[in-house]
């Protein structure tokens, strides 16, 4: 009986966390369905129109990471909105 009640309380509290620990979401961008986002060849022509040459595009925490060059030669990480295309935050890449 111990045994299936430390059952059910671990599976009532993994039922209860999973969701919150799920969302690791950026909040800049949301949690916008796929279906929703801009292509990829968009972001790319996007981030080329602001001075990247571009590098590699992943989707990460909600948002594009693109990674690329600028016109400096100095290289970018840049994180862009999946739907406006918005530049939300720019890094330097080593």
């Amino acid at each position: 009986m111990r045994i299936i009640l430390a059952i059910l309380a671990a599976a009532t509290l993994a039922a209860a966390t999973g969701p919150a620990l799920a969302d690791s979401n950026d909040p800049r961008c949301g949690s916008i369905e796929p279906s929703q986002w801009m292509s990829i060849a968009d972001i790319s022509a996007k981030a080329e129109a602001n001075g990247l040459t571009v590098r590699k595009i992943d989707r990460d925490n909600g948002c594009y990471d693109v990674k690329g060059i600028d016109a400096k030669g100095q290289r970018l990480e840049i994180t862009m909105h999946p739907v406006s295309g918005e530049v939300i935050k720019t890094e330097i890449d080593d």
